[in-house]
């Protein structure tokens, strides 16, 4: 630490409680030399194993692995106002090339302060909204929950199966209409319990869920949760029911609970938006999309023990929504689950 003076040891000081990825001199010199910086607010815990860590995970790789300067600031509540402070704090204090908003909760949030900074291009993932210096980078998380849902219907044992989220964000809504309609599609007679309980992290509330799915007859259910996740797999796992996972691979993870895991990897969106950006490819009001095309981003992942009958089905579903044979739906009209 000799070599730094005394002014770059206090801004270093100051850049951890924000999160800095690189040392914030590095980033000095980085900008000096014309390579961009890039600055990501995480709604969250970037340690959730789950929607956060995937996206901070993604600006990690980015960093690695194209030569930027990123930085970052976790644990900001999912409300609009302090949204709003984030995101201003991140452009006043790094004056990023780029501004990451990871998921769309942030829409409205990153829209104003994308106005009060149109010299700072902004992201929002998982996004589904343009502005002339704002971009949305989608990893279309829908496709792979239409395929749990169908999974969960062919796999259910008592006809009834369940979904979990916490705050009803625009993807969230949309992949619990895709889930209910892969469920529908693969059998029609398979009932359907769904809850948004209000909280991604409360892991006491996603046990209480689970139980009182449980009890309503569900044997799987699908959740979309963060840290609360953890509530419902011993949930599960104290009651012998299974369990299927999102955005990471959680057959792998715990095998003993989840028979299947709605992979979508967000922080690919992360990814190419910094990747855009680092090679000159970037473009402001545009929406971009990835999906089943590539599997390494978007995809449904099966216990090796799932019988062959019910693998072929979920493939012929996947080759029929990839021939646009199966509309994705992104709308649900049907009955909330409450506890």
């Amino acid at each position: 630490m000799a070599g730094f003076t005394r002014r770059q040891l206090l801004l270093a000081a100051a850049t951890a409680s924000a999160g800095a990825i690189a040392a914030p001199w590095l980033g000095r010199s980085a900008f000096a030399s014309g390579k961009p910086i890039i600055a990501a607010l995480f709604c969250g815990h970037i340690d959730d194993n789950g929607f956060m860590q995937a996206g901070y995970q993604g600006l990690k790789k980015a960093q690695d692995n194209l030569g930027i300067t990123a930085h970052y600031k976790d644990r900001v509540a999912n409300e609009t106002q302090a949204q709003i402070a984030a995101l201003r704090e991140l452009a006043t204090q790094y004056k990023p090339t780029l501004i990451i908003a990871h998921g769309g909760q942030n829409t409205d949030a990153a829209l104003a302060v994308a106005k009060e900074f149109p010299d700072i291009r902004f992201v929002i993932t998982q996004g589904a909204v343009t502005a002339g210096n704002l971009s949305s980078y989608d990893v279309v998380q829908e496709d792979s929950a239409w395929l749990a849902g169908a999974y969960a219907a062919l796999m259910s044992k008592t006809g009834v199966v369940a979904h979990q989220s916490g705050i009803r964000v625009p993807p969230g809504l949309r992949a619990r209409a895709s889930y209910a309609a892969g469920v529908k599609h693969a059998n029609p007679d398979v009932k359907l319990l769904t809850n948004f309980s209000g909280n991604q992290d409360d892991i006491a509330l996603a046990e209480r869920v689970t139980r009182a799915q449980a009890k309503a007859g569900a044997d799987i259910i699908y959740t979309m949760l963060n840290k609360g996740r953890s509530g419902t797999t011993q949930a599960c796992r104290e009651l012998g029911i299974k369990e299927i996972g999102n955005v990471i691979d959680w057959v792998a993870r715990e095998p003993d609970v989840f028979i299947g895991s709605a992979w979508a990897d967000v922080g690919i969106g992360v990814f190419e938006a910094c990747k855009d950006l680092a090679g000159g490819n970037f473009e402001s009001g545009k929406i971009f999309k990835v999906g089943l095309q590539r599997p390494e981003a978007v995809r449904l992942i099966m216990a090796q023990n799932t019988p062959d009958a019910v693998r072929q089905r979920i493939e012929g579903f996947q080759q029929d929504i990839l021939a646009g044979k199966i509309h994705v739906e992104a709308e649900y009209k049907g009955p909330e689950f409450q506890i």
